[in-house]
């Protein structure tokens, strides 16, 4: 298994240099899975009928609603956890705290371990093309493997270990104090 990546050359029209010619990564578009082909999958795995992995899955997805939207972190067993959180600007006055200083609200995933390891280890696949879309070469990845953590992202910082942060699921950070917008778990 392999991550598909198109690198193609573009004449770049914003940025430092437009006009420039310089070769653009982004994925391989893939197709979307349906609901049932998962359910199909998961029930040859595991000798349950798809209908029951339906009915399961359908009930664990209200809890994880319910439970998300009371401002737990929520378990999602095999893949990590997910809670909603807000984007706020900061301010230093009590009189100036108000629900219209919340920028978006935001579902926050952050991944097991397990899924990150699988990442980590997951070769890359470049695709080089011209223009025309011609294919000019194909590299596979050499690289560590490094894995960006989403909350660690959103502080500038990145993971330098491959994902195998030491930060705990369902813990919020402490945002730097000079930071302008802060991820705050969502709840009353």
């Amino acid at each position: 298994m392999a991550i598909r990546v198109i690198a193609q050359r573009r004449v770049l029209k914003i940025g430092k240099n437009p006009g420039a010619k310089k070769f653009v990564m982004r994925p391989e578009l893939y197709t979307s899975l349906t609901e049932k082909k998962v359910f199909a999958e998961a029930a040859t795995h595991s000798g349950i009928s798809s209908g029951v992995i339906k009915a399961a899955w359908d009930a664990a997805g209200e809890v994880i609603r319910t439970w998300a939207t009371e401002g737990h972190s929520v378990p999602l067993p095999g893949l990590g956890t997910m809670r909603f959180g807000v984007r706020s600007k900061a301010v230093e006055d009590l009189e100036d705290v108000k629900t219209g200083l919340i920028s978006t609200r935001r579902i926050v995933f952050t991944p097991s371990v397990d899924v990150k390891d699988e990442l980590k280890n997951t070769s890359i696949q470049i695709t080089c093309l011209d223009e025309e879309g011609n294919v000019l070469k194909r590299i596979t990845s050499g690289d560590n493997g490094d894995i960006e953590d989403s909350e660690d992202s959103e502080n500038g910082n990145q993971s330098q270990n491959g994902g195998n942060s030491s930060s705990q699921s369902g813990n919020t950070p402490t945002p730097p104090a000079d930071e302008p917008d802060y991820d705050q778990p969502s709840g009353d």
